[in-house]
């Protein structure tokens, strides 16, 4: 039996194909410049941490973070950052951070409590950690932070 035509890419033949790029606006700064402002932000989120400061560091790694392609070092950079906040916040504080965050915030950190998840087996990220923030989440943003980090097309 012929099975070569399930290896055919039949998008390649469609005028009306939506790609990738189209989905989404991406970052409009140079790739060079968001892994510099990456950096920069890990930095200042070590001073935020070595004063005890959970909230402010947390709210500085959500802010702006790095979309979109060609941009893969940035965001793992990002990743690496928040995870270190994740696992140095006490258990009993998580709720008051996470409600001290904005909506975007809330969301963002949804994003990348999920891409910790997906990435935890080739990676330092303590799951039981996630999980726990993925609950403390949700109970403060509800379920409709999950339906918008879900339909979201930028990836952290």
């Amino acid at each position: 039996m012929e099975t070569s035509f399930r290896k055919i890419d039949i998008d390649a033949y469609d005028e009306d194909v939506i790609q990738e790029e189209e989905l989404y606006d991406a970052d409009p700064r140079d790739p060079a410049q968001v892994l510099n402002d990456t950096k920069q932000k890990t930095s200042a989120v070590r001073g935020y941490l070595s004063k005890g400061d959970t909230a402010g560091a947390l709210t500085m790694i959500l802010t702006d973070p790095p979309y979109g392609p060609n941009v893969e070092q940035a965001k793992e950079t990002n990743l690496s950052t928040l995870l270190t906040i994740l696992g140095s916040t006490k258990s009993s504080e998580v709720s008051s951070v996470v409600k001290g965050l904005s909506q975007d915030a809330q969301d963002t950190l949804m994003k990348y409590l999920y891409k910790g998840m997906a990435t935890s087996a080739r990676s330092d990220a303590n799951t039981s950690v996630l999980l726990s923030w993925h609950e403390k989440l949700t109970e403060v943003a509800g379920i409709g932070c999950i339906v918008r980090v879900m339909t979201d097309r930028r990836l952290v």
